[in-house]
Order: C-alpha cells, then sequence, then structure tokens
C-alpha cells in the first residue's frame, strides 16, 4: 500500500464495513462445506488486524478444514508467531524481495529493515510454523542482482524459496513486460550456480513449478502468471475484508456476500450462491493478458491479497 496513496490522513473504511470475525467464520464454513480444504489469511498485512489471532483460533476450529495459512510481510511475526501456532495456524508465507535494505525499500515501500523480517521467519519456524515460504517478486532493473543472494540464504534452512514474476495486479503498480524477469531466465541463473531438477507438483491446481537442488540443499518454487499461465487449472477464490467473492487475482469486480451474510440468508442460500458464482467464472486474463493489459481496470493487491 503506497504511503503516496495510504498516507496518514488517509481515510479508511469504518469498521462497519469490514466483515465481523463472526462473518468471516460463517463463510468459511460454508466454503468448507462446498469443498474448500485450505484457508489463507492475506491482506494488505493481515498481522495488522486487531485480534487477528482469534480469528485463527475460530476458523482453525472448522471442520473439514485441514491447513490454515497466512501470508505476511514479517514485520510483526517475530513477536506474534508463538501466539499464532498455538491459535491453531499450520503455515505462513513471508514477502521478501530482498536481502539488501536498500533495494528491499524500493521495492516495498517498508519503513522496516530486512533484519525485522528474517528475525519473523526464524521465529516461525521456531514456533512449528514452517517449513516457512518466503516470496520474492523479481522485477527486473529493480531486484534481479538479489535472485542468487536470496537462493544462496535459503538453501539448507529447510524453506522454500519462490520467484514470482512481477504482474500487472491493479492499476497503480506501472507494470510494463520489459519489467518482468521470465521464469526461464530465474530458474536458468540458479541453475549455473546451483543445479536444479524440476520436481512434480505436491498437489492438484499447484501454482507454483517446484525444482529442488540436485545437491539435496532444499527447493525453490517458481511462478510464472506472466509466462507459464495457469488459468486453466487455477482453484483459488478470495474473499475481501468487506466480504466481496472474487474469482480471479485479476478480476475488474467481486460479489457481494456481506449483504447477504447481513440478511436474513440461510447457510443453504449463501452456499447456492457461491456455487452458482464459481461454477459460472470464464476467468484467464493470464492467458489473454497482452490483449487487454490497458484496457481492463483490476482490484488492486493489497485489496484482493496474493
Amino acid at each position: 500500500m503506497p504511503r503516496s496513496v495510504f498516507g496518514s490522513d488517509f481515510e479508511f473504511l469504518p469498521r462497519s464495513e469490514l466483515l465481523s470475525f463472526e462473518e468471516i467464520a460463517r463463510l468459511a464454513r460454508i466454503f468448507v462445506l462446498l469443498g474448500v480444504r485450505k484457508i489463507r489469511l492475506t491482506g494488505g498485512e493481515p498481522l495488522i488486524r486487531r485480534d487477528i489471532v482469534t480469528l485463527v483460533e475460530r476458523l482453525a476450529s472448522i471442520d473439514g478444514l485441514e491447513d490454515l495459512a497466512l501470508t505476511t510481510n514479517g514485520s510483526l511475526l517475530a513477536q506474534m508467531a508463538t501466539a499464532l501456532q498455538v491459535a491453531g495456524l499450520n503455515r505462513v508465507t513471508v514477502s521478501l524481495d530482498a536481502l539488501d535494505d536498500v533495494t528491499f525499500r524500493s521495492m516495498n515501500d517498508a519503513d522496516f529493515p530486512v533484519a525485522k523480517v528474517l528475525q519473523g521467519i526464524d521465529a516461525a519456524r521456531i514456533a512449528g510454523l514452517g517449513p516457512v515460504k518466503i516470496n520474492m517478486v523479481v522485477r527486473r532493473g529493480f531486484n534481479e542482482d538479489q535472485i542468487e543472494p536470496m537462493a544462496d540464504h535459503f538453501r539448507r534452512t529447510g524453506d522454500t524459496l519462490r520467484f514470482i514474476e512481477y504482474m500487472d495486479v491493479g492499476t497503480t503498480n506501472g507494470w510494463r513486460l520489459d519489467d518482468v524477469v521470465p521464469a526461464a531466465e530465474i530458474v536458468q541463473r540458479i541453475d549455473r550456480r546451483w543445479p536444479l531438477q524440476p520436481t512434480a507438483p505436491t498437489v492438484p491446481g499447484e501454482v507454483a513449478g517446484r525444482y529442488r537442488y540436485v545437491d539435496g540443499s532444499g527447493e525453490i518454487g517458481i511462478i510464472a502468471s506472466v509466462t507459464r499461465p495457469f488459468c486453466s487449472t487455477c482453484v483459488r477464490a478470495r474473499l475481501s475484508a468487506r466480504g466481496e467473492f472474487f474469482t480471479c487475482l485479476f478480476a475488474a469486480r467481486g460479489h457481494d456476500l456481506r449483504a447477504m451474510v447481513r440478511s436474513d440468508s440461510s447457510d443453504d442460500v449463501l452456499a447456492g450462491q457461491i456455487a452458482s458464482i464459481w461454477n459460472r467464472r470464464s476467468d484467464r486474463y493470464s492467458e489473454i493478458r497482452s490483449a487487454l493489459t490497458k484496457q481492463v481496470p483490476k482490484v488492486e493487491m493489497s485489496y484482493i491479497g496474493g
């Protein structure tokens, strides 16, 4: 969330417009009844949500939910990792685009150092929230020189570093195709230093291509939404903090579930509406990106989550 837009004088949504924890948990239970087995809390930065540990407890208690994860920038993770694990969180993913502070701050407009993120990763691992996944967005001209240092740092840690092609999520990040460092180039750069071998996906619909180090020092992941779109196998749905249901990361609009939750609609009616929206979806933005990049308005990443 760029400070130039979301400064100290920015007026955020009133609390009444956000889903309460009870409403989030109700919708989560319905999604699980419809077949969802994994829920991820994301953002924005989820750890700044007041009483987030309470929400984790509520979600972790849902029958049928097999995996509860959270994506964070790591700034508050060191002091919260143990409480999150005790509450029932299974795993964390940490966003970290560079080991160099200057590059890190230029990529993220962050007001905290890399050391704080690394402390959070260590704390998560110690608390039992690992193996930790570390997401690195690679943008040409900004941080591609960090590919090898990041790979070297996280080899042999037991954690998985995932490289993500720079995507045109939203309309404010100034995305250009020339800024994308293709997945093939990333793999080649690492393979020259530490030979890699492709690994089969662990679950259907897995978005990251997996490669293991031949020397046994771990593995990396590659999320190549730009050069290797995976729309046809995508199984991810997103629910915004105000109750909008999105069927694609690149969606222009969501479907309002908050109004139904706050009406007299039964769980069965809500489930039917969610299923109907999902079954009608035809999203394939990444497959037709070149024709639509500058034409289609899209929700911002800081709103819809990763």
